[in-house]
């Protein structure tokens, strides 16, 4: 988890201390050589080396650099995969809670792996291609887990005569985000006009001179940005093509999680989980209209984990994720126990994910509440080190979204 990976980083007591033995065995990403060069304090996560900030600045001043102008963050962490073969849309349809026949081609959207008890196993987000294809990315917490998951799948629709295959990418992912990305970005693009790609969309582009890279403006600040993946051995080439110049910057794990955080967004295994449903997590929105109509007329034939999630759908959860503004005291930290104004003893429900906003200088905050308590407005109190602090439940995200409206679509 990356809240409690930030607490308790070997670069906390000494910024200049070497890797632990569990850093160093994990796997270097393509940019490796670009985090040392920039300084990078460098830690395990998710099997990953990844630096959680750089030497130049600290975590505050590259949030504030990513929401002032714009940032380059290293996220090869994350599964890369290709789905291909006629029936293709039959298996991401079944896996995902994805409106597949909705998507248009060049078109993108965050999506959920279900279980069979209709809880999160992992989001992601789900590309049709113009290419016969469709393009996913998943978390690299999950990555043994989902890909044990679609393979098992994709063997079972293969068993039934059934065209689908599944491609794992070898490749360097990148995002570059904040006001200033398009700019920057647009310089090494020829093929087509950044600013006809629309929030959500993607394409294979030439990017820098390096070819076979897929652009999609998405990202996981808020702000417009993108996700761009790129094959291992040109990573370097893009990456610094975008760091020439004071307009961007490498940005690490800290800065990358209290962005997401400002932005109202979950991180798997903090926020969402297998205990968790997408009613409880806030995120129904990511299953349209027609795929609740098909979870309640087909179950769990309509897509894995669908006759629970509509029994889960019918009724009101007990608890709602919601976000959360401290009004005094330090940033109620994952774990942290949340009390109603009146101080008993039984806590309403657990923080997930905190930290003091750079951006508002308050700390922020979201987690799980019963819903009795989970209005907007409602004042609550944390309890942190063994003393309880006022707070009050807020609406995310604590800062307004910046994405891109225009572009073809």
């Amino acid at each position: 988890m990356l809240s409690r990976a930030l607490r308790c980083a070997p670069w906390r007591s000494s910024p200049r201390r070497l890797l632990s033995a569990k850093a160093a065995a994990a796997r270097r990403t393509p940019l490796f050589d670009l985090h040392t060069e920039f300084g990078g304090r460098m830690v395990e996560f998710a099997g990953h080396q990844l630096p959680v900030q750089y030497a130049a600045g600290g975590i505050v001043a590259e949030h504030k650099h990513a929401r002032e102008s714009a940032g380059l963050f290293d996220v090869s962490h994350m599964q890369q995969l290709r789905v291909c073969g006629v029936n293709r849309d039959s298996l991401v349809s079944f896996l995902t809670v994805a409106d597949v026949a909705a998507l248009a081609p060049g078109q993108a959207c965050l999506s959920l792996f279900l279980n069979g008890q209709g809880r999160i196993m992992d989001d992601l987000i789900v590309s049709r291609c113009r290419e016969p294809h469709f393009y996913l990315v998943t978390n690299a917490g999950c990555a043994e887990k989902i890909q044990a998951h679609l393979d098992h799948w994709a063997g079972v629709f293969q068993a039934r005569a059934l065209d689908v295959r599944l491609e794992y990418m070898d490749a360097a992912l990148m995002a570059l985000q904040g006001p200033r990305a398009a700019e920057v970005l647009a310089k090494g693009v020829i093929d087509f006009k950044l600013a006809d790609l629309a929030f959500m969309h993607g394409r294979y582009a030439t990017v820098f001179g390096v070819q076979d890279c897929r652009i999609t403006r998405c990202g996981y600040t808020g702000m417009d940005g993108f996700e761009i993946s790129v094959p291992p051995q040109g990573a370097m080439t893009v990456a610094r093509a975008l760091l020439d110049g004071p307009l961007v910057k490498p940005i690490g794990l800290g800065a990358r999680d209290s962005l997401r955080l400002e932005a109202g967004l979950c991180l798997y295994g903090n926020d969402i989980d297998e205990t968790r449903t997408p009613v409880e997590a806030g995120l129904m929105w990511t299953v349209s209209k027609r795929r609740r109509q098909e979870a309640q007329q087909r179950g769990s034939e309509a897509f894995l984990g669908g006759e629970q999630l509509a029994v889960a759908s019918a009724t009101k959860p007990e608890v709602r994720r919601v976000g959360l503004l401290g009004l005094e005291g330090p940033p109620a930290r994952h774990g942290a126990a949340v009390f109603a104004e009146n101080d008993g003893d039984e806590p309403i429900g657990v923080v997930t994910s905190g930290c003091m906003s750079p951006s508002l200088n308050q700390p922020v905050a979201m987690g799980y509440l019963r819903r009795a308590n989970s209005a907007v407005g409602t004042p609550v109190r944390f309890e942190i080190r063994g003393k309880r602090y006022r707070g009050v439940v807020a609406k995310m995200p604590f800062l307004p979204a910046t994405y891109y409206t225009g572009g073809l679509r």
